[in-house]
């Protein structure tokens, strides 16, 4: 079963997902606050950073999660649940920064995004030995 192959890599999936929840959800409470009904993305900044946050969260997981599996598959559980976990943390520093200012957003994004192209080129690398 994968869920015994992989459990970190699994586990880093599953919060990842609540982290991604929880930004779905903060727009919902910012929608709420500034009356902005959907489909509508106009609004104050306050709303405009909640909802590029969440934008932005849709945009990393397309990236992130085939990245992270497919490192799981050529290298391990551990190494991809680690790299997992560190994408979700900087995810989490992302939004807090961003839910500040927009000028508070980097760290979190730079880490985030770190564990993410290790993630795909560690796949890259095994795709590619397995094929040699």
């Amino acid at each position: 079963m994968i869920l015994e192959q992989f459990p970190l890599t699994a586990l880093s999936t599953v919060v990842t997902l609540m982290v991604y929840f929880y930004c779905i959800a903060m727009v919902g409470k910012a929608r709420a606050k500034h009356g902005i009904k959907p489909p509508s993305v106009d609004g104050p900044e306050e709303f405009q950073r909640v909802n590029r946050v969440h934008q932005n969260m849709v945009e990393q997981l397309v990236f992130h999660l085939p990245a992270l599996w497919l490192f799981a598959a050529a290298w391990g559980d551990m190494g991809a649940g680690i790299l997992g976990a560190i994408f979700a943390i900087g995810r989490i520093l992302y939004a807090r920064g961003y839910y500040e200012a927009a000028e508070k957003r980097g760290r979190g994004f730079g880490l985030s995004t770190m564990a993410s192209v290790i993630l795909l080129l560690g796949a890259l690398a095994g795709v590619v030995m397995a094929i040699l």
